[in-house]
């Protein structure tokens, strides 16, 4: 802990739509893959929190669910959640695509930002997808719709300004404590990263029908007393019999595909040898049922 009177901590909201970057970004400041990331929208379910921490301030993000128009009960938790994080923060960071410029869901999230006092940074992500000519454009369509305290282009992807944007942002940080240990990046414990680690892999691996009706449960995580490798039983929780089909393969070979890629980001995170083994069960219309959504770690009372 850094004794100087002036060291900085605060919380930083990060919200946009869906598919803006926000989790590739909490990846690339915080140095490893906390946060999963896919094309595919509303990947982000939880609010997930990054602790980024120098010699003079400790900055925790947290990383929202892409604010859309909710479908089903899972689609109302995801929107409690990011604007829940709005009433609890030091900065509010909204991330906009530059390649996709102003749209509905930008509408939406201005007129939620209008009813708070918090400085709003307006990040926007992906100029190396646009032509520089067509960045000022943008900049002064957005500033004409919200007083934004400070306006940062960057690339998550490429890490262009990323720097910058965190300078800009420990200007504004209050003086405060060091709230997280220097070398801890994340307040989720390993069984959720774990989780989410396999989960991003079937949202690569499998058609547009499957992302959003899943979730995965970690069964079981202990040591094997013999070779000192760890063991992790997980199951992939699908809504409907087809989708079990899909997520199991031709022979089980995209099950045990997803299996490999997951097992090489789990060993990574936990720096052991790893004994993954997965099943997957149909739970009819889970994102429905409050039920469910509780035993699958989507608890409303937490935010």
């Amino acid at each position: 802990m850094n004794n100087n009177t002036e060291y900085k901590s605060g919380f930083i909201s990060i919200i946009g739509r869906p598919n803006v970057g926000k989790s590739t970004f909490l990846n690339r400041v915080i140095g490893q893959k906390i946060a999963i990331m896919s094309d595919k929208p509303q990947t982000t379910r939880n609010k997930i929190q990054g602790v980024y921490t120098t010699d003079d301030s400790q900055i925790i993000f947290i990383d929202t669910p892409g604010i859309h128009k909710p479908k089903h009960k899972l689609g109302d938790f995801m929107m409690k959640v990011a604007q829940n994080t709005l009433k609890e923060v030091d900065i509010i960071m909204f991330m906009i695509n530059a390649d996709e410029g102003y749209g509905r869901g930008d509408e939406f999230i201005i007129e939620k930002l209008k009813n708070t006092n918090t400085p709003v940074f307006l990040v926007i992500n992906k100029i190396d997808q646009i032509h520089p000519d067509e960045l000022f454009p943008l900049i002064e369509q957005y500033k004409a719709l919200y007083p934004f305290k400070e306006i940062v282009p960057i690339s998550a992807l490429q890490g262009n300004n990323v720097d910058t944007l965190l300078r800009q942002i420990h200007e504004y940080l209050p003086e405060g404590p060091q709230y997280y240990p220097a070398d801890q990046v994340t307040d989720h414990p390993e069984r959720f990263i774990i989780s989410e680690l396999i989960r991003e892999k079937v949202l690569h691996m499998t058609r547009e029908e499957i992302p959003h009706s899943i979730a995965v449960v970690i069964d079981q995580i202990k040591k094997r007393e013999n070779n000192g490798a760890i063991y992790v039983g997980a199951t992939i929780i699908v809504e409907r019999d087809s989708q079990k089909g899909i997520v199991i393969g031709k022979q089980g070979k995209l099950l045990k595909e997803v299996g490999q890629k997951a097992r090489a980001d789990i060993e990574a995170l936990l720096g052991s040898k790893v004994f993954l083994e997965l099943w997957v069960k149909v739970q009819k219309d889970w994102r429905n049922k409050s039920g469910q959504l509780r035993d699958f770690g989507f608890r409303e009372d937490e935010y």
